[in-house]
């Protein structure tokens, strides 16, 4: 392969696992084989995007929360192929018992 030939690789949705508490959203995506300093992370008032490229494949995901977040003070972690995201709340979701006729 030339030096001006692109490495063409297969664009892929990764498996991504969301679920939140009353504070925060805890969101895994799985990035098997993808090296920690290549991923691109960002989180916004209304989702998250991630990319990552591998040597043969190119993960891609964007979703969106259901609830608005304090993007900010969001926090990442990778380890094993796991990245694993938590993002605060931006309002508790701490609801009121309503009976059941």
């Amino acid at each position: 392969m030339s030096e001006k030939e692109e490495k063409i690789r297969v664009p892929v949705l990764p498996a991504a696992c969301f679920y939140h508490d009353e504070e925060k959203y805890t969101v895994e995506i799985e990035l098997p084989g993808a090296d920690k300093k290549n991923i691109s992370l960002e989180v916004s008032d209304g989702g998250l995007c991630v990319k990552a490229p591998r040597n043969d494949v190119e993960y891609f995901g964007c979703w969106v929360f259901a609830h608005a977040v304090k993007p900010k003070d969001a926090k990442a972690s990778f380890k094993d192929g796991l990245l694993t995201v938590t993002v605060p709340l931006a309002k508790s979701l701490k609801g009121v018992k309503v009976p059941i006729e």
